[in-house]
């Protein structure tokens, strides 16, 4: 029989989008590799088995609870020696269910962002932070990817290891295989002038993602910038009525849920972020292999990537006056841009897929070696 690990995350998209490497890596050692994730399901390559789990977005919603029970009997049944866990709901409800459990499978807890940080309420940090310090015995192996979770990690030992890693690693061929022309195309197809400057914020709308700081922003910066919002999430209906009552629909684009970003990264300018908060933005690191100059609130994750005034911008998080005379210093300094573009695209191969993947694998290999010793035997 051969061995199996369970790659478990709140939905099966995350999966797809960021592990299939690491999920191929134990079908080529012989491993049999399972997941279970939540929402809508999507068919994962390397899986030899997946199953829907009812992770629900609220950390108290009965549905987490009743699916930490169900990856409890499938982790007996199975006879996992490695899960690996991510997203901070699916980690916890994955550690719950095998705390107590006799013989328990290796646990190795990639963090892609603990949701809070410094400046989170007292109150909503404290109840994060001791979720996490609960499942800390069952976390045999912890990876973080930005460095103020590095240090909350080390400092409040919530893994029997602890190391960092740059994100999962991006494959840029992708984005290698998309021209300028693309995405000239493109922006003729949307009816952007010629002449225009396009500002790119692929992400979820939701009150951490802050759409709504840019579009405060857009009629204070000159004529020609433009603003393109692709994504959906609850807030989407919220910020198109506000670009109506600030009068600049026609300078901000809604495309809604984009499944080939290429095109849009080379019909840009300038990439743009007001998130309260990352773990390592694939976003980002996308934008700036693609020699887009950045202007990003300066959080977590985000001053991991950005070197402010080198390979992008960064202003205070809340800070509306800075955000818009950010932008308007990369709207009107085209030298600027493309000294900024190319430092980035430069820094973008650190976190290569390339580069990224031996690191994580060699944290895999740890757990390997781990399960060989006698508490894992």
């Amino acid at each position: 029989m051969p061995d199996k690990i369970l790659f478990v995350a709140s939905t099966f998209s995350h999966l797809l989008n960021f592990h299939q490497p690491y999920m191929q890596a134990f079908r080529d050692r012989g491993w049999e590799v399972h997941v279970a994730a939540g929402r809508v399901e999507h068919p994962i390559p390397q899986a030899h088995r997946q199953v829907h789990m009812p992770f629900q977005k609220s950390m108290t919603d009965p549905g987490n609870f009743k699916a930490a029970m169900q990856l409890r009997k499938q982790i007996q049944q199975e006879g996992y020696r490695i899960i690996s866990v991510h997203t901070a709901l699916a980690a916890f409800f994955a550690r719950l269910a095998v705390k107590g459990m006799k013989n328990r499978p290796f646990v190795f807890n990639t963090v892609h962002g603990y949701l809070f940080d410094g400046d989170t309420k007292a109150a909503k940090r404290t109840i994060l932070l001791a979720a996490e310090q609960f499942t800390a015995p069952e976390t045999d192996l912890l990876a973080t990817m930005n460095q103020w979770d590095l240090q909350l990690a080390q400092e409040k030992h919530l893994g029997h290891e602890v190391a960092y890693i740059p994100g999962m690693g991006v494959d840029y061929g992708r984005l290698d295989r998309c021209t300028k022309e693309d995405g000239m195309a493109l922006r003729a197809k949307l009816g952007i002038p010629e002449k225009a400057l396009v500002m790119l914020y692929p992400a979820e709308f939701s009150a951490r993602k802050n759409q709504s700081a840019l579009l405060q922003a857009l009629p204070q910066l000159p004529e020609r910038a433009v603003l393109v919002l692709p994504g959906n999430g609850v807030l989407l209906e919220d910020c198109k009525k506000q670009a109506q009552d600030l009068h600049i629909a026609d300078r901000v684009f809604f495309p809604g849920q984009i499944s080939d970003m290429p095109p849009w990264f080379a019909a840009s300018d300038i990439a743009v972020s007001s998130s309260r908060s990352e773990g390592l933005p694939f976003n980002i690191a996308e934008a700036m292999h693609c020699g887009l100059p950045v202007c990003a609130s300066a959080v977590k994750g985000h001053s991991d990537l950005v070197i402010h005034g080198e390979t992008g911008l960064l202003y205070p998080y809340g800070d509306d006056a800075a955000l818009v005379q950010s932008l308007t210093q990369l709207l009107e300094d085209t030298s600027l841009r493309q000294r900024l573009g190319a430092a980035g695209k430069i820094r973008s191969e650190d976190f290569s897929l390339d580069t990224v993947y031996p690191q994580v694998m060699a944290l895999y290999d740890k757990a390997l070696a781990a399960i060989r010793e006698p508490a894992f035997i």
